[in-house]
Formats: structure tokens, sequence, C-alpha cells
């Protein structure tokens, strides 16, 4: 008698074990993120995920100038695909999104702030950050788009029109049932309404470190 409960004890000790080596393997599993978007996803000033452009566009090669660096810090399950490329336009992304979204399980859809600067409407922008959104989710991947940022450089010029089209990016989050990525509010100052706080941006136009920092700990989150 002692000798079947002594093995009834080993074999229930024994598939304790195996279920927590499948747990912790299934639990170690990388989430593939793709971040697809303009110079604020890219890491602009700070980092250029393309090392040849870095260095043509004078960009330091510091890995914590990224949001994505601090989303994966905080969460360390995540591995991102930097798709950022300085000074595109949402027409401009939308051509990379297959080689970008291939073999991810997430897309982060952002841009609008270049289309903005070069003339186009917010309703253009955000036609073309919809139709991204729609694609994403066609390809079976879990999207979230991206709120435009505070734009320094360009108050108060470009509010209205910042404004307008961060708008129009929720009503896509509403109508495709995809979260909104709170950019805007996580590096709005509160005392200069269309502005980021000084110590959040690099030099008017894109975050600092700590305003990078701010976007991956604070307004990243997984669908």
């Amino acid at each position: 008698m002692r000798v079947v409960v002594v093995l009834v004890v080993v074999l229930a000790l024994a598939a304790c074990g195996g279920a927590k080596k499948a747990t912790t393997t299934a639990a170690a599993k990388p989430i593939l993120a793709a971040a697809l978007g303009d110079g604020i996803t890219a890491g602009s000033p700070g980092f250029n995920p393309s090392h040849a452009d870095a260095k043509l566009l004078g960009q330091g090669e510091n890995p914590k100038s990224q949001w994505e660096y601090w989303a994966q810090q905080k969460d360390p399950r995540l591995e991102f695909r930097n798709c950022g490329v300085y000074g595109q336009r949402t027409d401009e992304i939308a051509k990379r999104l297959a080689s970008c979204a291939r073999g991810a399980r997430v897309l982060v859809v952002q841009g609008g702030i270049d289309d903005l600067q070069q003339g186009r409407t917010p309703a253009q922008a955000a036609a073309n950050l919809r139709s991204m959104v729609a694609r994403g989710k066609k390809l079976g991947l879990q999207v979230e788009v991206a709120e435009l940022i505070p734009w320094n450089n360009g108050h108060p010029t470009f509010d209205a029109s910042i404004r307008a089209l961060n708008r129009l990016i929720h009503d896509i989050g509403r109508d495709e049932h995809v979260r909104v990525l709170p950019f805007y509010s996580v590096l709005s100052d509160p005392d200069r309404p269309g502005q980021t706080k000084d110590r959040w941006t690099a030099e008017g136009d894109n975050p600092s470190v700590d305003g990078y920092r701010r976007l991956g700990e604070l307004a990243f989150r997984l669908p």
C-alpha cells in the first residue's frame, strides 16, 4: 500500500512539473510588434533604425531614443520591429506596411505630422491611416493607431490641424474597434496648450529620451 501511495505522489509531482514547464515556455514566447510610422516611430533625433540613414541625417545611435525601447523594458515579452522612417507622409508609410508587418502579431500605425507640414489636409492623412488600420486587421494583426504629438516648432500655426487629425484618429479607433495610443496627452504641457513640455522634447519637433520614455511606459499598451 505504501508503494502505491509513493508512486501516486511521484506521478502527481511529475505532472505539476510538466505543467509548470509548459506555462513557463508559453510565457517566454515573444510578442512581435511591428511599429510603422515616421520619425516618431524611428526615434528621431537620437536614433534611426537604419544605421546608414542615421549617419546620413547626422543622427545619433542611442537606442533609448525610441518609445519601443521603453515599452520593451516595461514588458519583456515584447519584441519590436522598428519600421519608422524620418520625414515620411502617411501615403509613403503605407507602402511599407506589408514588409513591416510580416510575421508580427501586433501592428502600431503612427504618422500624419509630415502630411500636415507638406500641405495635406487632416482628412487626407486620416484616410491613409484608416486604410493602414483596415489592412492590418485584414492580415489578422492586432492593430493600434497613435495620436500625433504636440509640435512645439509648429505652434500655434498647426495646432488646429493637429487637433483635427487627432479627432479623426479617434474616429478610426471607434469605427475599427482598435486602441488609440494617447501620444498627444502623454506629452502635452497643461500650462502651454499645443506644446510638449521642454524636457520631453529634443528640439521642438521630436521627443527627447525622457519624452520617448513617457510614450513607451505610459502611452503604449498591448491590444
